[in-house]
């Protein structure tokens, strides 16, 4: 796993990236978030949606739910990005959007939307 930190300000910000995913249940999100936080003192996490197992994306299995409740608790945003228009789920539609709308979760179309996103909220 490569971490790149982007700083703004105050703000700073973890860019991960790998060639396999890294968050395949809610323990490797937490571990991610840890990780980052240890090495880097970031809190703010950006992460490619292709690093993200498929399951998330299927609310009916909790993944989602769960990982943003653990991001929440120990303060930790994310912000994820990547093509979202294939999905058809309305419940996934509206997860997004009431994520984007909110202060810790987000899904955006790319890395640099998903920066700034998070120095905006900072």
């Amino acid at each position: 796993m490569k971490i790149e930190i982007v700083k703004d300000k105050d703000c700073v910000i973890a860019v991960v990236s790998d060639d396999k995913k890294v968050i395949v249940d809610t323990q490797s999100a937490l571990d991610l978030a840890m990780t980052v936080k240890y090495e880097t003192g970031a809190a703010n996490i950006v992460i490619d949606k292709k690093l993200v197992c498929d399951e998330f994306f299927v609310l009916s299995t909790g993944i989602a739910g769960e990982i943003l409740q653990k991001y929440i608790n120990y303060h930790v945003r994310a912000a994820f990005y990547g093509d979202y228009s294939h999905y058809t789920s309305k419940p996934l539609k509206d997860f997004i959007y009431e994520s984007n709308k909110g202060k810790h979760f987000f899904f955006l179309e790319s890395r640099e939307e998903a920066v700034n996103k998070l120095i905006q909220i900072q």
